[in-house]
């Protein structure tokens, strides 16, 4: 193997030792277990990622990629703002009951134990969720509303409620919470952030 293939290996085997170590163990997650688990050193994680913090940030940004495309073939462009928000809320509920929930739900309280347990949370935990809500804002920016367009202010606004609504609402199905919380459920929830005004005003 050259040098940047086993570079490249090196990095994967990091990031699926951290995916199933920080699942597993949340706080108690070390780099030590990480590297052996991976079956290199903690070197390895300084020089590939440069800290924990980084490692961390890779792994988020790693698991969510997949998802990007998936989201944008659920929420074609031309839709208008309710029925996009629609149509991501029925796509998010579908994800609650794939084979990957359980341990997307696990690398979730993973993470935020993690973070509770450092002084500053929201200093660790915004970068590792900032490029979800970005995905939003631009999935959302720019759609008829009212009679307008959805500005990239109005949108953040919007993904940060829904994002909200949606992991909550998510979590319970996952856990067996809310058996009952279905696809329409979901969508009428999402929906109803934005229907009115109620959350964004005046479209401009």
């Amino acid at each position: 193997m050259t040098r940047e293939e086993t570079k490249e290996r090196n990095r994967r085997a990091l990031l699926d030792a951290a995916l199933r170590t920080v699942s597993r163990d949340g706080y108690q997650a070390r780099l030590e277990d990480i590297a052996e688990r991976a079956g290199l050193t903690t070197g390895a994680i300084y020089s590939l990622f440069g800290s924990k913090d980084g490692l961390l940030t890779e792994l988020v940004t790693g698991y969510l990629r997949p998802h990007r495309a998936e989201i944008e073939r659920a929420v074609p462009a031309g839709l208008p703002l309710l029925e996009a928000v629609d149509a991501f809320a029925r796509h998010y509920r579908r994800t609650c009951d794939g084979p990957g929930a359980r341990s997307g739900l696990s690398l979730q309280l993973g993470l935020v134990d993690m973070a509770l347990r450092a002084p500053d949370p929201g200093r660790r935990l915004a970068p590792l969720f900032r490029t979800h809500e970005e995905q939003l804002v631009a999935l959302f920016t720019g759609r008829a509303h009212d009679g307008g367009t959805v500005t990239a202010e109005q949108a953040k606004r919007l993904a940060v409620a829904l994002g909200a609504l949606l992991l909550g609402l998510g979590q319970g199905v996952v856990l067996g919470l809310a058996p009952d919380a279905g696809e329409q459920y979901f969508a009428d929830a999402a929906v109803a952030l934005v229907s009115g005004g109620s959350l964004l005003g005046a479209a401009r």
